[in-house]
């Protein structure tokens, strides 16, 4: 079987294994198994050039083309889903926090809460900041004077 053969079978496997993956590595070492496979059948030289051919283009496709090319498949920005979302939301108390716990509403549903500081009290009708969520339970802080 000829080396052209071998190499473009090489650059298919690592296309398909590359599907599994999507951290475009390996289709770019496939591109260079590819450009190997090209090399191998125009020109007539020996198996460690192609081997050479192989390293170069695909050094240069990760270190020149995968940084701009992940760029444009990863969204600038991946909005934030369950609870994290929730951290940095304004709260409404409910129910007197203090270390022992109490109530706010938060984004339409009532959860427990506690004081992100064990001496802080928080009454009904203020506003505090969602510091986190630990387990179901909102620690807080004052967001203002």
């Amino acid at each position: 079987m000829h080396a052209a053969v071998l190499w473009l079978i090489f650059a298919l496997v690592l296309a398909g294994a590359e599907a599994l993956t999507g951290h475009m590595f390996l289709v770019m070492l496939g591109g260079g198994a590819l450009a190997a496979a090209i090399t191998s059948w125009l020109t007539d030289w020996p198996g460690w050039a192609d081997g050479i051919v192989f390293l170069v283009v695909s050094v240069l496709l990760l270190v020149l083309v995968r940084p701009a090319l992940r760029r444009q498949l990863t969204p600038a920005h991946v909005p934030q889903m369950g609870i994290e979302a929730l951290e940095g939301k304004n709260a409404l108390v409910l129910e007197r926090i203090a270390r022992d716990g109490g109530q706010v509403k938060l984004d339409g549903e009532v959860w427990t809460a506690r004081p992100l500081n064990d001496g802080d009290v928080y009454e009904p009708g203020e506003s505090v900041t969602v510091l986190q969520i630990d387990g179901a339970t909102a620690v807080v802080f004052k967001s203002g004077p």
